[in-house]
């Protein structure tokens, strides 16, 4: 049995956000505004079904997916892009690969303790994110 995901989870930590954001050429202001954000993300997981928000006082971006099954995704969170994007389970980790106009492009979620860790790639930059589940 999987990982259960289920459950709205707050931000401890960011790494390197600002690399991520420049490899995907957003702007200056919203670079500066996005990584001072604090984030919670809400998390629903029915098996292989996820319902997601990643939320903060600048903007809400909602994706949902089932495991195992290729989407179109229009990334109106972040840069605005097209891709495809295809999320697998490795173990009890979530691999994401997005194929579009970027490289190395994906996350990959794993649950430690009460805290969901997220690794973001593009290109050569790498992000690790960190939340702790709100009780």
């Amino acid at each position: 049995m999987p990982a259960d995901y289920n459950g709205r989870w707050e931000m401890v930590s960011n790494e390197n956000f600002e690399d991520i954001m420049k490899a995907l050429d957003i702007d200056f202001a919203t670079r500066k505004i996005a990584s001072h954000l604090h984030q919670t993300k809400v998390i629903i997981q029915n098996g292989d079904k996820f319902e997601t928000k990643t939320v903060s006082t600048f903007r809400t971006y909602e994706v949902n997916f089932t495991v195992g099954e290729e989407f179109e995704e229009q990334t109106k969170g972040l840069d605005n892009r097209k891709v495809n994007t295809l999320v697998t389970w490795d173990g009890d980790k979530l691999v994401c690969v997005q194929k579009g106009e970027k490289e190395n492009r994906g996350w990959k979620h794993w649950i430690e303790g009460d805290l969901l860790h997220q690794e973001i790639t593009v290109l050569d930059k790498v992000c690790r994110q960190v939340f702790k589940k709100a009780q």
